[in-house]
């Protein structure tokens, strides 16, 4: 029993000091008040001794001692229980509380007992000022990043200057102690508060000045000390103070003048980034205003930034979920309001539900803003129709990195180099003198830059084909029409038509996307006159006639008559008719029997009829090992190397499968996709890409050439490689670190180059020869993040050769087609504000079709992978033309001139083909034992063609890119 209760006192003994224990290392909001609280009375005890002796040997009112009896009982029982508790009992005495406790308790136990107060090192109590910002976040008084910086700071100085000037006001009065006779003097607390100021503002009045030995010994180290605390700290408050006065204002909105609200992810990268790119689209003329709404205060370099474009850039402290911020910014009346997304972010799915939150924000509030958002993650669009307000048709756009990157490195497995041609082209500036490099004949490139630009077409192509048209636009403006802007059905749809078929009529009003130098070139299209131009052979001449009037004053009857002629082709059905983005249903296309022809029984696909579908395939099923015959026998296919794992973000590879499964491809066409990767990650993947036709998995790494040989690597038709989400790492070089080495992996195990130039890209069988393809160059994309590490797998400049700037090394390498970076997306948020219908084409080429609307359709469906036999959506579905990189056949070549230049060979493609050449891709210059090709980005009509060229097309559908044209 004695036993029993010595074991049960022991246990109670040890609960008592973990609970201490655990008390202190977590303490209650509720105890660091109340200690906080006392030692703030023990400091008001010290300041009313102070103002009532004039001797420090002196009785005091019962009253005052007994309560400062009792604080400090409380403080010494509050020091033996952290005493107990603490770890470190070394440690423990050096603390600043427990240093403050040794100084100041036990002096007041002795005035006590002597019944005579001493103040001695009371003043050792204003150091707990220092818990005063903790004291205020308890009580949430202080909420945000500026209150507790600026709480700090004050506590930090108010204690400094209380306890330095308790410190002189001991040593003066008491003097030296080994001095005889005394030379203290009389100085008032005040007074010694005064000097402590003055000394640490370095103004030094000398009217009240230190006598003792330990007193200038103290102002000796504490100038040193308090010199740097009041420069630094004095003008950190004062900016502070300033900066979030200013930060914390309104916007004054002025009338007629366009100014726009950027938010989301306001950092130096993204601001500098989007500056660059904003800048640029107003080629140096600036006419709006950008308003940064961040919601954090911005940091130095950031306000470096701001600085440098005061006259056009404001930043407002707020954020987009607060009402009250929307309207300080003026949110109802700018122009639009664009939304940044962290890229590099490790969390996607909540960088994109934040951002979509603050979509909601503004659409409840202003529902007639514009909004531009940029989201990681294409799945995450599901979220965006459920808005109200929410309305493509009116400008609001969504850039997603996903689909768009995917999309890009996708097609580029097919066309190699279009990644780079349709960058250069939508987003970003060729690099002339990088490509001049590698021309032979110099002369023949122009220094410009083409982009593509959209403009109404003129009134007078109504009624003509698109291949009418496209022609009279080469031939008499010097200009390449990509497509059109179809309007049909009775509420004003429209959709995007990349060369379309013959059977499609232009009608009045129809916007055209063009690639050209310039707007001014552009407008030739929209004034071209039949009765005035016809005979016009300059295109620069082709200006504004003075029949334009009269062309666009039309009766009310012939008005009429252009509007039934728009809405014709969408008579009959009336819901195929609303579906946006998705062509009405066309029994006229021509060709379609003859494709569907001899695959119409295993054709299948979706209910949208916009990809091949096939019932969901067992991921045992589909992954391959070294021993399926299947996997010996892969030839031609496209090579995937993935990286990830079980934690790894997903990367969402359907958006890359997509685009090569679209509709528009003859079965025959579609290329075996093998994913090279982790099982754990591809297993993820796998459930949302089941649905896909001719798709196998491969659990290994493309660092293991073991793997690449059992993926029959030298067979392929092309190799992607995906970045993988890896953690944030110091050095920026390193983020790309396996997509760079895998590239290399691949490249080691291409055979050698081949004596044909054209074998070099396209296998045998390309070229319609049957035999088994014998690729010598393995066309590789690999995805950066970081784009300056392109240096580490570039091979364009010898190694002997002067070594470029990395700008130049990136383009050098990006223009092979090689390389493809998420910084040439960041451009489209500045494309997007000016001309929201340049981002639906893109998307439209590289996605194959997809568009808001039919997103819209496939959101109301609720599954895009469902089957539907219905043969007549398939047919117009299919009816949509598709990137190639054709070479130039022997067909192309013949012709009645003898100089075959790409004017010559443009308009034979398309009389003869309907094919759309608008790029080139073109050897580089000998010493290239690797075979490199450069892009040429619509290419100067007089410029000669080589038999070793290769055309960028966008071919019909009903034409298959494998046959010898």
């Amino acid at each position: 029993m004695i036993r029993g209760n010595e074991t049960t006192a022991s246990l109670s003994k040890s609960s008592v000091l973990e609970l201490v224990r655990n008390s202190e290392q977590a303490p209650s909001p509720e105890k660091v008040i109340l200690v906080f609280l006392l030692n703030i009375g023990a400091l008001i005890i010290y300041f009313v001794d102070l103002a009532e002796t004039e001797d420090f040997k002196i009785s005091f009112p019962d009253s005052i001692l007994f309560t400062d009896t009792g604080f400090n009982a409380f403080f010494l029982l509050y020091f033996g229980l952290r005493l107990v508790a603490a770890d470190d009992k070394l440690r423990f005495w050096l603390e600043l509380n427990s240093l403050v406790d040794f100084f100041t308790i036990p002096p007041v136990f002795v005035s006590y007992y002597l019944k005579k107060n001493w103040l001695g090192l009371r003043f050792l109590r204003a150091l707990r000022l220092l818990e005063l910002p903790r004291i205020l976040q308890f009580l949430r008084i202080t909420k945000n990043n500026y209150s507790i910086k600026l709480s700090k700071l004050f506590a930090v100085f108010l204690s400094t200057w209380l306890t330095a000037a308790g410190f002189i006001h001991l040593v003066e009065n008491n003097g030296d102690p080994w001095v005889h006779p005394g030379n203290s003097q009389s100085l008032s607390y005040f007074e010694c508060m005064y000097l402590v100021m003055v000394t640490m503002s370095t103004v030094g009045y000398g009217d009240v000045v230190v006598q003792t030995a330990l007193g200038r010994t103290f102002i000796i180290f504490f100038i040193i000390g308090g010199l740097v605390l009041f420069a630094n700290l004095i003008p950190e408050v004062v900016e502070i103070v300033e900066s979030h006065k200013s930060y914390k204002s309104s916007y004054e909105v002025v009338s007629g003048k366009n100014y726009i609200v950027v938010c989301g992810n306001i950092t130096l990268e993204s601001v500098t980034t989007f500056l660059q790119d904003f800048l640029l689209e107003d080629k140096g003329n600036v006419c709006t205003e950008i308003l940064f709404l961040g919601e954090s205060l911005p940091s130095l370099e950031l306000e470096a930034v701001f600085k440098c474009y005061s006259a056009y850039t404001t930043f407002f402290y707020g954020s987009a979920l607060n009402f009250e911020d929307l309207k300080r910014v003026g949110m109802g009346s700018a122009s639009a309001c664009l939304i940044l997304a962290d890229v590099h972010s490790l969390q996607p799915y909540t960088e994109d539900t934040s951002n979509i939150m603050r979509v909601l924000s503004i659409k409840n509030n202003y529902p007639n803003t514009r909004v531009i958002l940029q989201i990681i993650q294409s799945h995450n669009k599901v979220y965006l129709p459920n808005i109200p307000s929410w309305d493509w048709r009116t400008g609001d756009s969504i850039i997603c990195f996903a689909e768009l990157k995917l999309g890009f490195i996708a097609q580029s497995c097919l066309v190699p180099g279009l990644s780079t041609l349709l960058t250069t082209l939508f987003i970003g500036k060729e690099n002339t003198e990088t490509r001049r490099k590698y021309v032979e004949n110099k002369t023949l490139l122009e220094d410009k830059d083409y982009k593509v630009m959209s403009f109404q077409l003129s009134s007078d192509f109504a009624g003509m084909t698109f291949i009418e048209v496209c022609r009279l636009c080469f031939v008499k403006l010097n200009l390449v029409l990509l497509g059109i802007e179809l309007k049909f059905g009775s509420q004003g749809e429209s959709a995007i038509l990349i060369n379309p078929s013959a059977q499609i009529k232009l009608h009045r009003n129809t916007m055209g996307f063009f690639i050209a130098h310039s707007l001014a070139e552009v407008k030739r299209a929209h004034f071209y006159c039949k009765a005035c131009h016809s005979d016009v052979e300059d295109p620069e001449q082709i200006k504004k006639c003075q029949c334009r009037s009269r062309l666009h004053a039309k009766p009310l009857s012939e008005k009429l008559k252009f509007y039934r002629e728009s809405l014709r082709i969408s008579d009959g059905d009336p819901a195929k008719s609303r579906s946006p983005g998705v062509l009405p249903p066309l029994s006229l296309i021509d060709g379609v029997s003859d494709v569907q022809g001899e695959e119409k029984s295993r054709v299948v696909l979706d209910s949208t009829g916009r990809f091949h579908w096939c019932d969901s395939v067992p991921l045992q099923k589909a992954l391959l090992s070294c021993k399926d015959q299947a996997l010996l026998n892969l030839r031609d296919h496209i090579l995937v190397c993935v990286f990830g794992d079980a934690d790894s973000p997903l990367i969402g590879l359907q958006d890359f499968v997509m685009p090569l499964r679209a509709s528009n491809f003859i079965y025959h066409e579609l290329k075996d996709i093998v994913f090279l990767g982790s099982l754990e990650y591809l297993q993820r993947e796998w459930k949302f890409i089941q649905n896909f036709p001719k798709l196998w998995l491969f659990s290994g790494s493309a660092l293991s050439c073991a793997d690449l040989r059992a993926v029959n690597v030298r067979h392929c038709a092309a190799c992607a490689i995906l970045s993988s989400n890896t953690t944030a790492l110091s050095n920026p070089s390193l983020v790309d670190m396996e997509s760079i080495l895998a590239t290399l992996n691949v490249r080691s195990m291409q055979s050698k180059p081949s004596s044909s130039p054209l074998e070099t890209v396209f296998g045998a069988r390309a070229l319609g020869n049957q035999s088994e393809p014998c690729y010598k160059r393995i066309p590789i994309t690999t995805e950066l993040k970081s784009s300056p590490n392109a240096q580490f797998i570039d091979q364009a400049f010898d190694i002997n050769s002067e070594v470029p700037e990395q700008g130049q090394l990136f383009t050098s390498a990006a223009c092979t087609g090689d390389i493809f970076s998420d910084s040439f997306l960041n451009s489209l948020l500045s494309i997007t504000y000016y001309n929201h219908h340049i981002l639906a084409l893109l998307q439209t080429l590289v996605t194959s079709g997809t568009s808001p609307a039919l997103e819209e359709q496939l959101l109301e469906k609720d599954s895009i992978l469902s089957r539907n036999s219905d043969k007549i959506i398939h047919i117009a579905s299919r009816a949509r033309s598709k990137l190639a990189l054709l070479p130039v056949s022997k067909r192309l070549l013949t012709g009645v001139m003898q100089e075959n230049s790409f004017g010559d060979i443009y308009c034979r493609a398309l009389d003869l083909f309907g094919i759309l050449c608008f790029g080139l891709y073109r050897l580089m210059e000998e010493p290239n034992p690797c075979k490199n090709r450069f892009v040429i980005a619509r290419p100067r009509s007089d410029l000669e063609m080589l038999p070793t060229d290769l055309l960028f097309c966008i071919v019909p559908f009903n034409i298959a890119t494998t046959d010898d044209l």
